[in-house]
């Protein structure tokens, strides 16, 4: 089911033709489509079943997911174990016998977390009670334990509400959770995430000393909850980390009853020079039209809180996969795998290969990313002119049997992001959330949360795509 549409007033139409398709059971017959069409149809309908088929009965993913997470683990930007991920993606695409296989240097931020983070509240009595912790990818050190005060906020009103002085010297604890109400739970992140990625900067203008955000996830559990910090040159630096969701509740129940109580921070991460990495790039040349690009990738790094399965281990093991598959097609477009490096904390990769995509003759056609967690596939998310939008819309029907005809605006890639504008068409695999920020981010992102039929879903319908863009073009 086509849901791509930007006007208001096209999703009451939008609504009103869905019923009308639903009650007839076939859109096909009001597209009238012509014979051509129609036999274009089947050709592509039986393709599609065998991609299917291909993915479903071929285990080598799931495989290559259990070693990259168990024998390189976590890959955060600028680690030995991001060079390991690299030199073996590489490995396993010049396996595949593409027509070229080659690394895109790119510089990317060197960040280490250091001695495992250690917080405490302690009560006017002098108790201390553990709280569960973890630094902000980004963040500057605490230099020994940072003890002070604390101010609890729920919002940027509360925020901008309170004065200098019942700021200042005080550590703010933004504590604003994800509403529950959104049926996607992605939603209620990208309401929640600028507390985390923009709380430092304002917290440290008001003259606070650092900052703890509640964890991002609607699960009530133990795990902080890890994920990029921002900073502003001319704005003072200060630490920043993430509670877990049961420990920002015990803080904030304790200041209810004792607002002076006191936080001991210790963190000992540090920013080292920024160092050289590379994406991976692997192409099979298309035989018609080989200067036409159809580019399909995931991110290499990960945070280091435990293995990086779901975030992007996953997309990972799809792209490559994809690439198997894609081959033995004989595609008429050309179709690159790009494997981009630090999307989780500067998009590095991305804005490379995109600064270079720029400058190539060739014509970027579409450029698809698989960064959802890995779970059951449900469609995909575009940004592309309404025209274009409208054919790739065309082609829902044949993914109804496979359940993911969903198709809606708002990709949610990161490294396809800076190709906007360069490429006609930015698509994302879109999948079900629910348990995606259960593990999002922290030491819970291991190969178990993997479920192996989810994950051939995924690539099976990336796949198809990349085979009816590059048959059919935009």
């Amino acid at each position: 089911m086509c849901l791509y549409t930007k006007n208001p007033f096209r999703i009451l139409l939008l609504a009103a033709f869905t019923l009308v398709d639903i009650i007839t059971n076939t859109a096909l017959a009001q597209r009238k489509l012509t014979l051509a069409q129609q036999n274009a149809r089947v050709e592509d309908s039986t393709v599609i079943q065998k991609i299917y088929e291909s993915a479903l009965t071929t285990h080598q993913s799931y495989d290559n997911l259990r070693y990259l997470t168990h024998k390189i683990g976590g890959r955060l930007s600028g680690s030995n174990q991001e060079a390991q991920a690299v030199v073996w993606i590489k490995s396993l695409l010049e396996q595949l016998g593409l027509d070229s296989v080659y690394l895109q240097a790119v510089t990317v931020p060197h960040w280490v977390r250091g001695v495992k983070e250690k917080a405490r509240l302690i009560t006017t009595e002098g108790k201390a009670i553990r709280l569960d912790v973890c630094a902000l990818g980004g963040s500057v050190a605490t230099h020994g334990k940072l003890r002070a005060r604390v101010v609890e906020i729920k919002s940027w009103a509360e925020l901008a509400a309170l004065s200098e002085q019942q700021i200042k010297g005080k550590i703010v604890f933004f504590n604003r959770p994800m509403n529950p109400s959104h049926v996607e739970v992605f939603d209620s992140y990208l309401e929640a995430v600028d507390q985390r990625s923009k709380g430092a900067i304002a917290a440290a203008k008001r003259g606070a000393v650092g900052t703890l955000v509640r964890s991002l996830t609607l699960a009530k559990d133990d795990l902080p909850h890890t994920g990029a910090v921002s900073y502003e040159e001319k704005i003072k630096k200060i630490p920043a980390a993430a509670l877990s969701t049961n420990s920002a509740d015990k803080l904030s129940q304790a200041l209810q009853t004792t607002p002076n109580l006191l936080v001991e921070l210790e963190m000992n991460c540090q920013q080292l020079p920024d160092i050289q990495s590379f994406n991976v790039i692997g192409q099979i040349n298309g035989r018609s039209y080989p200067t036409e690009i159809l580019t399909v990738g995931a991110h290499i790094d990960s945070w280091d809180l435990a293995e990086g399965a779901s975030d992007d281990g996953t997309g990972i093991v799809q792209t490559i996969e994809v690439m198997r598959i894609m081959k033995g097609l004989h595609p008429e477009r050309t179709v690159r795998a790009v494997l981009y490096v630090n999307e989780e904390n500067g998009a590095s990769g991305g804005v490379k290969y995109a600064e270079l995509a720029k400058l190539s003759p060739e014509k970027q056609l579409a450029a698809i990313e698989s960064d959802a967690g890995g779970f059951t596939p449900k469609g995909f998310r575009i940004d592309a002119s309404d025209e274009v939008a409208e054919r790739i819309c065309m082609w829902d029907m044949l993914f109804k049997p496979y359940q993911v005809e969903r198709i809606r605006p708002n990709q949610r890639g990161i490294d396809i992001a800076p190709l906007k504008g360069i490429a006609k068409a930015l698509i994302s695999l879109d999948c079900d959330d629910q348990r995606f920020f259960d593990i999002h981010h922290t030491a819970a992102d291991t190969f178990d949360k993997i479920n192996r039929r989810e994950l051939q879903l995924g690539t099976a319908a990336m796949a198809s795509l990349c085979y009816l863009l590059s048959k059919h073009g935009l």
